[in-house]
């Protein structure tokens, strides 16, 4: 039976995998876990899954040319995750391996962590409960209602797209800029970036994380949003110029920000950035709901069950390429 490494640490196995996704991966497949509560480096990771065909890698877990290169007998990489930016696809090309990534589960979690943060920087919620928790004066401060205001969103994939439904609901106006997907619906407007800028109350950024977007949310982005709006960031860090960010909350150049991500260790809120009180920041748990986890790793567990049975899964990205699976498919039998 083909070994599979499952390469979360303890301590995220439960939160990051889960379960039922256990037992199902091991109806399949022999499976073996990372021992520790820490990351693995591709040396810690090379030696533990030195005689494994399949690993399945958690988010921060590398798959570079020095893992490829020291496991012969590594078929597959699969990502219990959709973001492979730290993945040498090129490189497992060239050693055969084939890598997946799973789809996205957490369209309607990181919706509704949206909206959340919108309602609780518009009413002030964490700030007077910070206060209350201080034993400090609390004064009613007038808030903002979402019905009537104006959502402008970054980027228009799946998350955005139900974002939106649910902002129309609410009765906001939407404004959406993606250079690269058009906005069929008639109640959405597509705008330039500029304009979705200088109009909305609430700047969500969803937008993928390219070179493209490095820093697109810099001072001068800043400085063309109004002066109540706030920002809101639920895609990567590396759309934000961080000390931009901060420079514009101190000076009140925009109102007030939410980070669910940002440029420290596995795309969490930087603690500078986070500890400003016109900051709402939480560790990068927009999509850690059970739905959300369950359906990227049940995914996980599907594409190595489609693996075995000799079928390339939904979300192979280099199937072409992966000679090393293609020549040892008549040896995985199934269970």
């Amino acid at each position: 039976m083909t070994t599979v490494f499952v390469s979360h640490p303890t301590g995220k196995l439960g939160h990051y995998f889960g379960d039922r996704a256990i037992a199902a991966l091991r109806q399949v497949a022999n499976v073996r876990f990372n021992p520790g509560n820490t990351d693995l480096s591709s040396p810690e990771l090379a030696a533990l899954a030195a005689d494994c065909e399949v690993i399945i890698s958690y988010r921060q877990t590398v798959g570079d040319e020095m893992l490829f290169a020291a496991l012969p007998q590594l078929l597959v990489f699969v990502r219990c995750a959709i973001d492979i930016r730290n993945i040498d696809v090129p490189s497992a090309s060239r050693h055969g391996v084939l890598v997946t990534q799973a789809s996205a589960g957490f369209i309607a979690s990181v919706s509704e962590w949206v909206i959340g943060v919108m309602i609780d920087l518009s009413r002030g919620i964490s700030a007077s409960t910070a206060q209350y928790h201080a034993r400090q004066p609390v004064l009613a401060v007038m808030g903002r209602e979402l019905r009537g205001s104006t959502l402008g969103v970054l980027g228009y994939g799946q998350i955005s797209q139900y974002l939106c439904r649910v902002a129309l609901a609410l009765g906001m106006r939407v404004l959406v800029h993606d250079p690269y997907t058009p906005a069929v619906r008639k109640d959405i407007e597509q705008v330039e970036f500029l304009p979705l800028l200088q109009q909305s109350d609430y700047v969500v950024c969803l937008a993928a994380a390219t070179e493209a977007t490095e820093n697109l949310m810099n001072a001068a982005a800043f400085s063309a949003m109004q002066r109540h709006a706030v920002f809101i960031n639920a895609s990567r860090g590396n759309l934000v110029q961080e000390d931009d960010l901060l420079a514009a909350l101190d000076a009140g150049t925009i109102a007030g920000c939410a980070l669910d991500v940002g440029r420290a260790p596995d795309q969490m809120p930087s603690a500078q950035v986070a500890a400003h009180r016109c900051v709402v920041a939480t560790p990068h748990i927009g999509g850690l709901t059970p739905p959300a986890i369950e359906h990227q790793a049940l995914e996980t567990v599907s594409q190595v069950a489609e693996l075995l049975q000799g079928r390339v899964p939904t979300g192979a990205v280099n199937a072409a390429h992966a000679f090393r699976w293609k020549h040892a498919t008549a040896a995985f039998q199934p269970v």
